[in-house]
């Protein structure tokens, strides 16, 4: 790895972020200031003197206010940044312009699964899901069951069983939007591609019915959904005897016909996602993760940004690139509410950033956002969902959803994503099934410590090795080859049956 160096983002800023360790008093590479103090990577320095309230600039945007007097070569911090209340010109939909599509002719292909419905998986997993939480105990031994007598040889093409749990379905209204929140999300992997079928197991009283799901969403392809109540089998042994021998005679036998077959770039929904970030985030992983977006929507792909509290500050830079002022408007409808929300609670939405975080070298929600919405590239916003509402079309879309990871991700999959990248910085272990992710480093020191766990390392582009058009090259060939049927590190590792987490706001009574 080369010597640290200081990165000034836009012309604009009154700071540098330090790639690595900046020692006190020595020169840095690429920075006519001096650390006036050891600065750890990620962290950012001062460039110029920034008297008290005056604003401190990152990205070429506020991202807070000086909290005293800072001097050029400061370590720029908690100590020393803080965040006013603050103000955006959204501009709706003034950026906004049609994506320039590269000919179908001359689009990627990958080996995929078509399903009855026109939907194309990434992977061809039988899901056992369930309606409430009584019935969990019950859909996971069935899937422990299968693994002890090992009934899954008898089916090669078949990627898995996995019982996906939950602890909510009952003692809640059945007319709010927390209990339709939970019926997109169950229903959004019911008809999920990565599922060549599902068995959906209930307890049989629960205020979450099987059977209306079915006559609100609509009856599944033949072969590809079956359900059972535990009450109806009379226990828990009948049940799990039950679903074991359709499991074995009808379920799999069906999943296991499934083949992969060439399919176009463009049936690849991408779910983005970002945890543990530091200050290289939005330096390196984000924005070259972001050019790959912008090259698979030119592809005719779609992408699925989320996490609503971590765009706030940033959100006007959505707003200007919205379809229309009508999808402008709507995510700041979910901004205020956020606000709103948050407030209930005795909390602020800019309490975000988290430990790791601010270790990592992020200082307030303005600049956490600033890098977390560079993972979305620059194509003009098609939609604005609620958490678990279906994605429709080409392009990128923004789900509404809380920042954190695996509640994030459980929403963008049902929403439609057969396909995760996840960037982080101070390291994650995360992974989906049925959706393979992809995680992506931001900078190489963390990469070398966790590299079972991470699949592609962004920190060449603070080491001065690639550029982001380079590493943006990288996953998107990445992209395509997991996508066909090539493992990810948490795959290999076994990650994803203790991951689906819904989103509720429901009160429970």
């Amino acid at each position: 790895m080369s010597h640290p160096q200081a990165f000034q983002l836009h012309p604009d800023d009154n700071l540098v972020v330090a790639s690595g360790v900046l020692e006190a008093d020595r020169t840095v590479r690429g920075c006519k200031v001096k650390p006036r103090s050891r600065i750890p990577g990620g962290h950012k320095m001062a460039l110029s003197k920034i008297p008290v309230g005056c604003n401190v600039f990152k990205f070429g945007q506020v991202i807070g206010q000086a909290s005293c007097s800072i001097l050029p070569g400061d370590h720029v911090h908690e100590h020393n940044l803080t965040m006013a209340e603050y103000s955006s010109d959204y501009a709706f939909a003034e950026d906004a312009s049609a994506t320039e599509l590269i000919p179908e002719n001359q689009r990627s292909t990958f080996m995929g699964y078509r399903r009855d419905d026109g939907k194309v998986g990434t992977r061809n997993y039988v899901g056992i899901l369930t309606s409430v939480n009584c019935s969990a105990t019950v859909a996971s031994l069935i899937a422990k069951e299968i693994e002890k007598r090992a009934i899954l040889d008898d089916f090669p093409n078949v990627d898995g069983v996995v019982a996906l749990t939950h602890g909510a379905g009952c003692a809640v209204s059945t007319r709010n939007e927390g209990f339709r929140m939970l019926q997109r999300t169950i229903w959004g992997h019911v008809r999920h591609p990565n599922f060549g079928s599902v068995l959906m197991v209930g307890l049989g009283c629960e205020a979450n019915q099987i059977p209306l799901m079915v006559e609100h969403f609509g009856k599944p392809p033949e072969g590809s959904f079956h359900l059972e109540t535990i009450q109806h089998h009379g226990g828990t042994r009948r049940t799990i005897d039950s679903c074991l021998d359709r499991l074995h005679n009808e379920i799999l036998p069906h999943a296991d016909k499934a083949r992969r077959e060439p399919v176009p770039i463009d049936e690849i929904c991408l779910a983005l996602q970002c945890g543990g970030s530091d200050g290289l985030s939005g330096i390196t992983a984000n924005p070259a993760l972001g050019l790959a977006v912008d090259q698979l929507i030119k592809q005719g792909g779609s992408a699925i940004l989320a996490e609503t509290p971590e765009i706030y500050g940033a959100e006007h830079l959505l707003t200007r690139r919205s379809a229309s002022t009508e999808v402008g408007e709507k995510l700041i409808s979910l901004v205020r509410w956020w606000e709103d929300y948050v407030a209930k609670l005795d909390g602020h939405i800019s309490n975000n950033p988290a430990p790791g975080n601010k270790l990592g070298g992020l200082t307030t929600i303005l600049e956490k956002s600033l890098g977390a919405i560079s993972k979305g590239g620059t194509t003009t916003l098609q939609s604005v969902l609620r958490y678990a509402e279906p994605a429709v079309g080409p392009g990128l879309h923004f789900m509404d959803s809380p920042g954190y990871d695996p509640m994030s991700i459980t929403g963008e999959v049902a929403s439609g994503a057969n396909m995760i990248c996840f960037t982080t910085g101070r390291g994650s272990v995360y992974g989906n099934k049925p959706c393979p992710s992809i995680k992506i480093a931001s900078n190489s020191t963390m990469f070398q410590r966790m590299e079972e766990d991470m699949d592609l390392n962004a920190g060449t582009i603070a080491d001065g090795i690639e550029n982001h058009s380079e590493v943006a090259d990288r996953i998107l060939n990445r992209i395509v080859e997991v996508a066909g049927g090539s493992r990810t590190k948490s795959e290999i590792q076994g990650f994803g049956d203790h991951e689906f987490v819904p989103w509720s706001i429901s009160a429970i009574t």
